[in-house]
C-alpha cells in the first residue's frame, strides 16, 4: 500500500460563518466520511483544519503575512490515506463532504525519503 495525502480547497469565504446547527451538520458528514475510510483500514492520519492565517517564507530571508484573502481558493485542510494505487485514492476522495459546496480534493502520493 502506498500513502496519499489529500489537501482540502474551497472558495475563500472570508469572514463568513456557517450557524451552528450547519456547522453541526456539516461535521457529522466529515466524521462520517473519515469513519468510512478508517472502517476499511485506509486511513493513515485524519488530519485537521488549517489555521486561515499564516506566513509566507520566500528567498533571501522574505517573510510575509499569508495567505491571502483576496485569492480566490484556500487550503482548508489535510488527510492521509492509504490506497493501492492513484485511482484508489482518488476514489476514497470523491466521497468528501467539501465536494457538496464546491470545493475540491487534490490527491498526492506521498514519496517517502
Amino acid at each position: 500500500m502506498k500513502e496519499f495525502l489529500f489537501v482540502f480547497r474551497a472558495e475563500n469565504r472570508g469572514t463568513q460563518q456557517a450557524s451552528p446547527e450547519e456547522m453541526q451538520a456539516m461535521m457529522k458528514r466529515w466524521m462520517d466520511w473519515i469513519g468510512g475510510i478508517a472502517a476499511q483500514n485506509k486511513l493513515v492520519d485524519r488530519g485537521n483544519r488549517l489555521s486561515h492565517s499564516g506566513k509566507v517564507v520566500k528567498a533571501n530571508h522574505v517573510i510575509t503575512d499569508g495567505p491571502y484573502t483576496e485569492i480566490k481558493e484556500a487550503i482548508g485542510g489535510y488527510t492521509i490515506v492509504k490506497a493501492a494505487s492513484l485511482e484508489e485514492a482518488a476514489e476514497l476522495a470523491n466521497g468528501c463532504p467539501i465536494l457538496s459546496f464546491g470545493g475540491n480534493v487534490e490527491v498526492r502520493e506521498i514519496d517517502a525519503m
